[in-house]
């Protein structure tokens, strides 16, 4: 796949390829392209591989102590191609998920010099693209990547099995240990799980959309899904309705809504799992998520 994509898109343009070799390289190299004032990254990769160069990228755009921030026009675009088990990223953006076809795209929007600008999330200090979350779904991401460090595959199945496991033994249904307070003035507290989404749909099983926030855009703030309860029947019910892709947000009497919001903070009363675009990246008590409007280049 990686000669193909040489062959392609090196008949137009002048092609460096550098392949990662550790976690975080990818941030580095990301780092270091926007210092030296390329054009383009072009990143065949899952989507944590791809949050690693939006952070890379980011770190350039946030220099402060008197050195003048980058602009989304100085640093180079991301060009995505998917090439991980999800893809999210690539597919919320519109590029086929075919490898073959979506370099066929992106060749010819590079060509054209046609990119897109986008709005970013900011979890703490990390930068994510399509979502984050505080609670009952970065535990599933967690126990996700403790099975695939055992030898399991990653695949819907095992996200589900994980899921369901995460949901019956290990999460306190009883006691919702979540509050969400937001720039808007609202206040919630006890809730059971709270997804925080910066475009639509948040997540893919296989082929099929889940949309708990189906109003979240780039172009928007962030948005919220949240439970009061991890009842089975509420909790079932809603997913039923991420599943619909009707293009309206699930309702129920246990279920929160919030759209457009340009910051939020989620609170924990005992250290949670944090996740960013699927990524499990510690644990935390409180985290402040903002919207950073316009603040990516993209080749979509």
């Amino acid at each position: 796949m990686l000669d193909f994509i040489v062959r392609s898109l090196g008949a137009n343009v002048e092609l460096e390829t550098v392949e990662t070799r550790y976690r975080g390289h990818a941030r580095d190299i990301a780092a270091t392209a926007a210092a030296e004032g390329r054009d383009a990254l072009l990143v065949l990769s899952g989507d944590g591989t791809i949050n690693e160069v939006v952070n890379g990228l980011m770190q350039k755009a946030s220099i402060g102590a008197g050195h003048p921030a980058a602009t989304p026009g100085q640093l180079p675009a991301i060009g995505a191609i998917p090439g991980g088990n999800a893809n999210v990223f690539t597919r919320d953006l519109g590029v086929p998920a075919d490898p073959v076809a979506a370099v066929k795209v992106i060749g010819a929007r590079l060509a054209a010099g046609s990119t897109r600008t986008i709005g970013l999330g900011l979890a703490g200090d990390r930068y994510f693209t399509f979502n984050a979350g505080l609670g009952w779904d970065a535990e599933v991401v967690r126990a996700v990547e403790e099975a695939r460090e055992r030898g399991q595959r990653a695949s819907p199945g095992l996200y589900m099995r994980m899921a369901l496991r995460e949901y019956y033994l290990r999460a306190d249904r009883r006691h919702p240990n979540l509050t969400l307070e937001t720039a808007s003035g609202i206040a919630v507290p006890s809730l059971g799980m709270a997804l925080v989404s910066n475009t639509a749909p948040w997540s893919y099983i296989g082929r099929f959309p889940v949309s708990p926030t189906p109003n979240a855009s780039f172009d928007t703030g962030l948005d919220v899904f949240a439970l009061r309860r991890l009842r089975t029947f509420s909790t079932l019910n809603a997913m039923r309705q991420m599943l619909q892709s009707n293009g309206r947000p699930p309702m129920g009497k246990h279920v929160l809504n919030v759209h457009d919001e340009p910051e939020l903070t989620l609170r924990s009363r005992h250290p949670a799992a944090l996740q960013v675009d699927g990524e499990y990246v510690g644990d935390a008590e409180s985290v402040t998520f903002r919207s950073v409007p316009g603040a990516l280049r993209v080749i979509a």
